[in-house]
């Protein structure tokens, strides 16, 4: 999931907006990797997993409103199953005992942290 975090972190601080195939992939991207280490997820990587979902499906519903034909009903399919982890996701959070203020909070810092702020060990 880091390195899917990462990623992430470096397309929200790209001035140029990334091709559909590009993007495309990326989404494939995390949903595979949601669908395999979902269930395993520790609270750090609810948080990070959380915070791309989010970002990746906003981005959908952006480029679905302002595509026209195949490539904006491929955005909203992308968008409405991302959807459904960020529910999953959120509710989890939740149950640790986090609000929605508290999730609003994180994701304005981990916008501040910017891509490659990962620290080597």
């Amino acid at each position: 999931m880091q390195a899917l975090y990462d990623q992430i972190q470096v397309y929200l601080n790209m001035e140029e907006e990334i091709s559909f195939k590009e993007f495309s992939e990326y989404y494939r991207k995390v949903l595979a990797e949601l669908g395999e280490v979902h269930e395993s997820l520790d609270e750090e990587g609810v948080w990070k997993s959380l915070f791309i979902v989010e970002n990746v499906m906003s981005n959908a519903e952006g480029r679905a409103k302002e595509k026209r034909g195949s490539e904006s009903k491929k955005y909203a399919k992308m968008a409405q199953r991302l959807e459904l982890w960020a529910k999953n996701l959120a509710s989890r959070l939740g149950q640790a005992g986090y609000t929605e203020e508290d999730i609003s909070e994180r994701f304005n810092k981990m916008l501040e942290e910017g891509p490659s702020t990962t620290k080597a060990k």
